[in-house]
């Protein structure tokens, strides 16, 4: 069967439609350079692994042989940056095998030019951690916090420098844009007030160095706890219950705070109550006793240094208090404790030898008289039935009973 004139005319005319799509498939070129630029696109993807593996291993094998350790820390932080470059230049290759034209090859060079200043400034805001190791003679004169923020800073204000090149290359200008955004900045300013003032109160707290990170602090009806971080608005307390509280700077710089971190020595402040029956003597040992073991033992710190107090302190409702004012070398939370039991046990082990005890709070009752040793109630005889009462012999009975609880009351 032969297949009509009419068909055959048709399949001409949709092969001749295929090669002009062919042809122009998209952005003014042909597919088979839309293909050819994918291919080489992919492959260069594939050369970016090599490169990232011998390159940069070449690299980092050439600085471990110097002396010093910052080009080590430069290659380190450039890593990722060297990369990414293989990536940008696929993509420039991939644009020029696709020979866009006009328009479209216009936003492709400014796509790679874009890239390649991204890529410049990802480097170096990258350098920034490890050449600030340079002035590490800084760390000396400013906090690690403050550096911390310096650092911050300035990569953000390289990485603003980046952005606004980059949108110079697309003809954007920055100027009437930064004008126009000194507008909303001026009634930004007013309403973020509190935000200028924690940052200034941040300022302040690391200018000061009121504490670091890793510090025990406490504000009274605020916070205590674990210094975590300290940002630009607010600071970063982990509580004993491993909570966390952000705490605004402005807080932590008007009031108060205590900082447990900064003490040279940890106190120890003990009331210990005997018996009211220990001697004089007795209580010569007992102080004598503590006060020999604080003195003797290396955890106690020198009396030249801080306070030290054994002393017969009061003499209180039931017992003859001692007081025991002493430190300790460490400042360990942990470790204070261990020191404080043990000076517990040789406490209680001294009074004991001593042949006193503890004392607790007791009450003493004195009674006067006990039940049942006052007179017998009298209790008149009644009249036989007829018989007049006689009242006299009545009213000196009643009487006979008033005096006789009078004088047993009174006796006591």
């Amino acid at each position: 069967m032969e297949l009509p004139t009419e068909f055959w005319a048709l399949l001409v005319a949709f092969w001749a439609l295929v090669m002009e799509v062919l042809k122009e498939t998209a952005f003014g070129t042909s597919f088979g350079r839309i293909l050819v630029a994918v291919l080489v696109f992919a492959l260069l993807l594939v050369a970016r692994g090599l490169f990232a593996r011998f390159f940069i291993g070449w690299l980092k094998r050439l600085v471990r042989g110097t002396r010093t350790q910052i080009d080590d820390y430069m290659v380190e932080a450039l890593e990722k940056p060297l990369r990414f470059a293989p990536v940008v230049l696929a993509f420039f290759v991939a644009t020029r095998l696709f020979d866009l034209t006009g328009t479209f090859d216009r936003i492709a060079l400014r796509l790679t030019e874009s890239l390649i200043v991204f890529t410049l400034f990802w480097g170096v805001i990258a350098l920034v951690d490890p050449l600030w190791r340079i002035f590490a003679n800084l760390r000396d004169i400013l906090s690690p916090t403050m550096v911390q923020w310096i650092i911050k800073a300035l990569k953000i204000i390289l990485g603003l420098i980046g952005a606004a090149a980059i949108l110079e290359l697309w003809g954007i200008e920055i100027g009437p844009l930064i004008a126009g955004l000194g507008l909303f900045g001026l009634a930004g300013a007013l309403a973020a007030q509190d935000l200028f003032k924690n940052l200034l109160s941040g300022v302040l707290i690391l200018g000061e160095k009121r504490f670091h990170q890793g510090d025990w602090i406490k504000v009274d009806g605020v916070v205590e706890g674990t210094v975590e971080t300290i940002g630009f608005r607010s600071t970063m307390v982990r509580q004993f219950d491993k909570a966390v509280v952000q705490v605004p700077n402005a807080t932590l710089a008007d009031k108060a705070v205590v900082n447990f971190s900064e003490m040279t020595h940890r106190r120890i402040y003990l009331k210990i109550g005997v018996l009211y029956d220990t001697t004089a003597a007795q209580l010569r040992k007992i102080r004598d006793g503590i006060e020999a073991h604080i003195l003797g033992d290396e955890a106690f710190a020198d009396p030249k240094d801080v306070a030290t107090f054994v002393r017969i302190d009061s003499f209180n409702d039931s017992s003859i208090d001692i007081m025991v004012y002493c430190f300790t070398r460490t400042t360990n939370w942990g470790e204070w404790l261990a020191v404080k039991e043990t000076l517990a046990y040789r406490i209680k082990e001294i009074v004991e030898g001593a042949g006193s005890g503890f004392a607790f709070p007791s009450r003493s009752l004195y009674v006067e008289a006990l039940p049942g040793s006052g007179p017998e109630t009298f209790t008149p005889p009644k009249a036989s039935p007829g018989e007049p009462a006689d009242s006299s012999s009545v009213a000196s009975s009643a009487a006979s009973v008033e005096v006789g609880n009078l004088s047993g009351d009174g006796e006591g």
